[in-house]
């Protein structure tokens, strides 16, 4: 509503406040007053902002207590006690309180002119070069599905249709013919307003192809035409949490997982890290709010018996000592991103959170691939993701292939085309166990995948010098968790 007419809003918030019902998650930093209807300005940009309340407030509390602020609620999650608000004035997060909201978007604001950063976010995947479309059969060259026995697991099972698996990325295109049959409309929203929004429009792909390709590993039809998915007898769904300038903002995760948990999907993939920053930082102002809001939505999926999987990211970094950030704000203007140090209570999100399957990258000779990150205590499993340096003899240069949007096929090598051969893996799982939880998939994932040791020498670039190091043992290490996920055994008796 225009902020010219909150007054009443304003009014019910003073009321509670002088009732004492306005609270806080934390003392940890104190709100300014509650505005009143002249004190609200307008001198833009409306931003958006995620805003956590003490578990159990009601929506008309948190209402008001957004209104006071002078700002207005575009939803409220109730189950997490979560909001996403707007506000035009500047005053909005100091109002409700440093430690309780948190603008993405005002992050990516010059300092220098108040105008955005940044147009699109630098990409951090390492993409093949090769597109093709037609109906030829693409499976030779999938050396990914068999280096994780995916054709032998179909003889015995494709998935079942009562698995969904949720595709929280880019979007998928609907009319692709490997994915036409597995796509289900009715599940897919898009959330790149931090308000789920159920319209093709809203989760079809426009500037990226991403989830496409993403989809494609999970559930391509098996049909002697193109690629084929590790479980392609499962239903996937479209949720869009990628804007079309390619960040993944805090909010549109939220209500990606949210959605998911809502709609009674099985499973979610997660290839991306959410911005704008590398690693979000509990303990430091505003991405505390970043860190709780998404812990919440992730839990409360994972009560709702959605498996989170998520790629580690490319960075090439120890997760558990990550040491230094360069690149954040990712949507920051080049002058106005600092290194910083980090420690190990700054994680990459969601990948490191409880409740989530992390998963890392290997090449063809199922060597940890030289850009994914690692740490033990941070992968649980591994799956190809593709490495150059790794590349099979099909000439292909090593990255995987998958589904692109206008029917066509190309390749891609990061931790982003793992996540998926993870995510249908867990599908398999759950076809051939469906009364399994969360949890239970998550440590059937563990309990059969192949056990991959470290490396006695990890030198890829032959200069005699290591260029990471692996912990651990062949049951578990930092390079690759539990081991490689393995579709045959997931869909054995």
């Amino acid at each position: 509503m225009p902020l010219h007419r909150r007054v009443q809003a304003v009014a019910v918030s003073a009321a509670l406040l002088a009732t004492g019902c306005f609270s806080a998650t934390s003392a940890a930093a104190e709100p300014e007053q509650p505005a009143t209807a002249v004190d609200c300005v307008q001198p833009g940009p409306t931003l958006r902002y995620l805003v956590v309340f003490t578990p159990g407030t009601s929506a008309p509390l948190a209402d008001a207590q957004i209104a006071a602020a002078c700002g207005t609620t575009a939803h409220y999650y109730p189950e997490i006690a979560v909001a996403v608000a707007v506000s035009p004035d500047p005053r909005f997060g100091r109002r409700i309180g440093p430690d309780r909201a948190y603008s993405a978007q005002a992050d990516g604001l010059s300092r220098r002119n108040g105008a955005p950063a940044r147009q699109t976010k630098k990409d951090d995947e390492v993409t093949g070069a090769r597109a093709a479309g037609g109906t030829a059969d693409r499976t030779a060259e999938q050396w990914d599905m068999d280096l994780i026995r995916a054709a032998e697991a179909h003889a015995i099972s494709k998935g079942s249709r009562d698995v969904v698996v949720g595709v929280l990325d880019s979007g998928i295109d609907p009319t692709h013919p490997d994915l036409v049959g597995a796509l289900d409309p009715a599940l897919s929203a898009g959330c790149t307003t931090g308000v789920a929004d159920p319209s093709p429009a809203a989760w079809a792909p426009t500037t990226s192809g991403h989830g496409t390709h993403v989809a494609g590993t999970i559930a391509a039809a098996d049909d002697g035409m193109g690629t084929t998915g590790v479980a392609p007898g499962v239903r996937i769904a479209s949720v869009k949490v990628v804007d079309d300038a390619g960040f993944i903002y805090p909010e549109y995760a939220v209500c990606g997982f949210m959605w998911a948990a809502e709609r009674g999907m099985t499973i979610t993939n997660n290839s991306y890290f959410i911005d704008p920053w590398v690693f979000t930082c509990q303990d430091e102002q505003g991405q505390s709010v970043v860190y709780e809001a998404v812990r919440r939505a992730v839990e409360h999926a994972s009560g709702r018996g959605v498996l989170t999987v998520a790629a580690t990211g490319n960075a090439a970094a120890d997760l558990t000592k990550p040491g230094r950030d360069a690149m954040s704000p990712t949507n920051a203007a080049p002058e106005d991103v600092k290194p910083r140090p980090v420690d190990n209570t700054c994680l990459v999100l969601p990948a490191q959170l409880r409740n989530v399957v992390a998963v890392s990258s290997v090449g063809a000779d199922k060597v940890k691939a030289g850009y994914s990150s690692y740490g033990l205590g941070a992968v649980d499993v591994t799956a190809p993701g593709g490495d150059r340096r790794q590349s099979p003899d099909d000439g292909q240069g090593g990255c995987v292939l998958s589904t692109v949007p206008a029917a066509g096929y190309d390749y891609s090598c990061g931790t982003s085309m793992a996540a998926p051969h993870v995510s249908g893996v867990a599908a398999l799982l759950a076809s051939a166990h469906p009364g399994a939880s969360a949890l239970d998939l998550s440590k059937m994932l563990n309990a059969r995948a192949e056990r991959l040791p470290c490396p006695a020498d990890y030198d890829l670039n032959g200069t005699g010098v290591q260029d990471a190091f692996c912990t651990g043992h062949s049951e578990y290490n930092g390079f690759y968790g539990h081991g490689l996920v393995d579709a045959l055994a997931a869909v054995r008796d």
